[in-house]
């Protein structure tokens, strides 16, 4: 095992072309790290040069304390596990598990040894004289990552390794995967598109944008304190919904209507030099139908009409789609990026649909207008010009910044895009 450290990683291509950025990344041994982004965004770059795929263009890359920036990638000590899963055809599970040991030279005892070792772990054993025909995708996939295991590598590299398989498969094998890693106890770096994924998967998430590393943290802290607007987008499901809002004396004006500030919040949006048009953003589980809050909770949140468009019923929980106009405020970078993701790009469309997550007892029906509620404790504030989340105060350690008196925790500020905290220095 050994930890995994990116020194001002910069990758260019020949045609001038910027992938990878100035990326700044220290990984524990042992941490399980994912690197997410949209397509595009070079987090499979970035995970091809620790690999050796890929030459660096400048930064320095240390595997377990050695720079390895000319080392080729029979020479770093890492298991690479591709998107596809790239097994002879010809050659039985054992075979192919086995096949870097024997080309090695390794003796055959240890050889079968270590197959069978492995395949206990990922549960194959009863598969082993098969051939990858005779295997389901998820075996097929599993028959890969046997094969980098055997190895006994220093690091795990995973590229989109769950990317072909079928939706419930996937759900699965993010176990499997999961399960294996703390087994093993080896530092992973896993490459992913699905924040899914990501936030279930990972010791922490690095968050990836046009090569540049935006925030780093645990999957909790990326969805309660994101540092920008991207971030803020990009992770959760259904994502933030986003709206423009007016700075106004008593506080914010929205399509939904008006919202209340703190005095921390005052004070952070005077610091930030911001102008009266800013991004508030909403998570979908912040609303609910307001017939069902309770006397105690709604203080802490408004309550507006909406005309409901679309009812999705989810068992546990319904999502509600309505209608807001849009507004000028909201036609910034991050978004549009995140819109063009998600295929939500060039619809034409004048308004924009807002999701809500609310309790599946609800009879709010389609095509009525509703009352429904928004909890204000948890809105975020964005820079429309930055894309920075005003929310989090200074962006100092200890610095905190919350809607409603009362509300606020002492946790520590986000990074800045592109840099690490002392807390972050685990593994990729």
């Amino acid at each position: 095992m050994a930890e995994i450290v990116l020194n001002h990683i910069t990758k260019r291509f020949p045609d001038g072309a910027l992938a990878v950025n100035d990326v700044n990344l220290e990984i524990a041994d042992g941490e399980f790290v994912i690197l997410v982004g949209p397509s595009g965004c070079g987090k499979s770059t970035t995970l091809n040069m620790i690999a050796g795929l890929e030459d660096i263009t400048e930064g320095e890359l240390r595997i377990g304390g050695k720079v390895v920036n000319d080392k080729a990638p029979k020479d770093r000590d890492i298991a690479m596990v591709f998107q596809s899963y790239a097994l002879y055809p010809h050659m039985t599970v054992r075979e192919n598990m086995g096949f870097a040991l024997k080309l090695a030279k390794t003796p055959k005892n240890v050889i079968d040894e270590k197959v069978s070792e492995a395949a206990r772990i990922l549960d194959l054993t009863q598969h082993l004289d098969r051939k990858p025909a005779n295997l389901s995708g998820g075996q097929r996939q599993r028959v890969a990552m046997g094969r980098a295991i055997v190895r006994d590598p220093a690091a795990f590299l995973m590229d989109e390794p769950l990317s072909n398989l079928d939706a419930k498969l996937r759900v699965q094998m993010r176990t499997e995967v999961s399960r294996i890693q703390r087994r093993l106890g080896t530092t992973m770096v896993y490459v992913t598109h699905d924040q899914t994924e990501a936030m279930t998967l990972g010791d922490r998430v690095a968050v990836m944008r046009t090569g540049v590393l935006q925030q780093v943290a645990s999957p909790q802290e990326l969805y309660d304190r994101p540092v920008n607007l991207f971030v803020a987008g990009f992770i959760g499901s259904p994502a933030m919904n986003f709206m423009a809002g007016t700075i106004e004396s008593e506080g914010l004006r929205t399509s939904i209507g008006h919202i209340p500030v703190s005095g921390a919040v005052r004070q952070a949006l005077e610091r930030s030099n911001v102008g009266r048009e800013i991004i508030v953003g909403i998570r979908p589980e912040s609303f609910e139908d307001a017939s069902m809050v309770s006397a105690e909770t709604r203080p802490h949140g408004i309550t507006f009409q909406a005309t409901i468009d679309v009812i999705e019923s989810l068992g546990a929980e319904k999502y509600v789609y309505f209608s807001q106009d849009l507004g000028q405020a909201v036609n910034v970078a991050e978004l549009e990026e995140l819109a063009r993701d998600s295929g939500r790009a060039d619809t034409g469309a004048t308004t924009e649909t807002v999701v809500a997550r609310i309790d599946p007892a609800t009879r709010i029906t389609e095509g009525e207008t509703a009352q429904l509620w928004a909890d204000v404790r948890a809105v975020h504030m964005f820079d429309p010009s930055t894309g920075l989340n005003l929310t989090l105060g200074d962006n100092t350690p200890g610095s905190t910044a919350t809607l409603t008196d009362g509300t606020a925790t002492q946790e520590p500020a986000a990074p800045a895009p592109g840099q690490t905290t002392a807390a972050e220095t685990d593994t990729l």
